[in-house]
């Protein structure tokens, strides 16, 4: 699977999927199922880098100190919105307002989609950012006009 990054706007940001044959049902609801979750764990705060706590302390965590604090003395970090959806042929998009999620996020996305790859359908392609020239995004109605429209 090829991974690209193009233009990123964290507040206003396309994900792309470029799978090896029209997606069937099943495999749509692969990829449905695993973005929802990816939001709406990010819509909870979990892509919060100033609180990994567990990650920081390393491979011995066994009888960890952790700190009851640590969440709210860091920065929120609460994705704002997500679109719909949508395909065309073998591609299929999506559109987000990570909002103040960390970078962590798309790590987290993109490990996810490289599993799905792995062992349920084949994906030839994550595009994160930017928009396909034969698919625009002002067509979509999947995301607000403004961002201030939600």
């Amino acid at each position: 699977m090829l991974i690209k990054f193009r233009e990123i706007n964290p507040f206003d940001i396309w994900i792309w999927l470029k799978f090896s044959t029209i997606p069937s049902q099943r495999e749509k609801d692969y990829i449905e199922e695993l973005f929802n979750s990816w939001f709406y764990l990010g819509k909870l705060g979990a892509f919060n880098a100033e609180n990994l706590q567990v990650q920081d302390t390393g491979l011995e965590i066994s009888y960890m100190s952790y700190n009851q604090d640590g969440y709210e003395n860091s920065l929120k970090a609460l994705m704002h919105n997500m679109g719909e959806l949508e395909y065309e042929g073998e591609w299929a998009r999506c559109w987000f307002d990570l909002g103040t999620s960390d970078a962590i996020a798309i790590d987290i996305l993109v490990n996810a989609i490289t599993q799905i790859n792995e062992e349920y359908l084949v994906i030839e392609e994550l595009c994160i950012g930017g928009e396909n020239a034969d698919w625009t995004v002002e067509d979509s109605e999947s995301r607000p006009s403004s961002i201030y429209d939600n």
